[in-house]
């Protein structure tokens, strides 16, 4: 077990920590993928990026605890926002809400209810760009997840557009929070901020909905489904009979048609990516690691359609370094960025399937 892990064990400990030391263990506990990702960042970008990711993982594990009403999720949602906003009254709302965690909930993220009140000062140390940036993100995931956690969630989402909304919920304003550091870190990279506004929200919505794919089973277990029945509807296939159990090759279309749909938008994810200097490695390197484990696990599910567990479709620790190679060969020239895209996600495409990917100015009717 690594140091960071060792020291969740005891918030006390993590307090001793430099800030950037509490958030890397932090990360650790909760996320290993961002635990690897978010290193890759220039240095001044390591800690706001960071930071955010707490933050957010925050409001995950209120969204997410099955011992809180839908009324109660509201409450701390609304509370959780002021205190981002404002950096006061931190440690009076984590001493109110850690009690109420269940032991469903991971032991890493109660460390992080217990630490929040470090996390939201650690914000607070940023630029006022930087903290409205944070802040932002917060506040529309905050308001939005509670929205879908009030609904019956069982036979899934009506539409596509509900499951856009979701994932901007969810993942797309983490995008455009990435984006607003990335352009306030660099002039150069501003220069680009109108265009990878545009795209970052479907570079979020990629990621998200590959999460979705993968987690059709896990999620069902839990009584709960993010798969849009028109979709399915045009397929012939109804959510409401969902069950692992199922072989059917209607449902098996469905998921094909939301797999093209995911390759679309990370295609989206690349061309935000080439709009990154060449001479930024880190910040490509952070995108194309994303970008390049959701291509190979959406593959992983396009050639096995009929998989009811998500380890069958989890990519190996091969595939990882392979992706970290790859992009750390080749990160820095476009061409060869959109050569090895098409020749590793072409299978994903749906015959005859087209999709409106969510644009500019798609959030504005969120």
């Amino acid at each position: 077990m690594s140091k960071p892990q060792q020291s969740l064990d005891d918030p006390k400990t993590l307090n001793w920590l430099s800030d950037q030391a509490f958030q890397s263990a932090l990360l650790e506990g909760v996320s290993r993928t961002f635990a690897l990702t978010i290193p890759q960042l220039p240095t001044p970008l390591f800690g706001p990026v960071a930071n955010a990711y707490l933050l957010c993982r925050i409001v995950d594990t209120i969204e997410d605890e099955v011992s809180l009403s839908a009324r109660q999720k509201q409450h701390y949602c609304e509370e959780f926002i002021e205190v981002v906003r404002t950096g006061e009254n931190a440690e009076l709302f984590a001493l109110d809400l850690a009690p109420l965690l269940s032991e469903q909930t991971i032991p890493a993220e109660h460390t992080l209810i217990h630490v929040l009140p470090r996390v939201v000062q650690i914000t607070h140390t940023f630029e006022a760009a930087q903290i409205d940036a944070l802040a932002c993100c917060v506040k529309t995931m905050a308001e939005g997840m509670p929205v879908f956690q009030a609904q019956n969630l069982r036979d899934g989402l009506a539409t596509v557009s509900d499951m856009d909304k979701y994932c901007y919920y969810v993942a797309g304003c983490v995008g455009e929070m990435l984006a607003k550091l990335f352009c306030h870190y660099s002039p150069a990279i501003a220069v680009h901020q109108e265009e990878l506004l545009k795209l970052s929200v479907s570079f979020g919505q990629g990621l998200q909905m590959t999460n979705i794919l993968k987690d059709i089973w896990d999620d069902a277990g839990r009584g709960v489904c993010w798969l849009p029945q028109d979709i399915f509807t045009e397929t012939g296939y109804d959510l409401k009979i969902l069950s692992p159990e199922t072989n059917d090759e209607y449902f098996r279309a469905g998921l094909a048609h939301l797999i093209s749909i995911a390759r679309g938008h990370l295609h989206n994810a690349l061309r935000y990516t080439q709009l990154i200097p060449p001479h930024e490695k880190g910040i490509r390197n952070f995108c194309l690691w994303a970008l390049g484990m959701a291509v190979l696990t959406l593959n992983k599910i396009k050639r096995n359609l009929g998989f009811i567990r998500s380890e069958q479709v989890k990519i190996s620790r091969n595939s990882v370094k392979a992706t970290i190679a790859l992009t750390r060969a080749i990160g820095g020239n476009n061409l060869l960025l959109s050569a090895a895209f098409n020749l590793t996600s072409n299978g994903l495409k749906a015959p005859g399937w087209h999709y409106p990917i969510l644009s500019s100015k798609a959030t504005s009717d969120l």
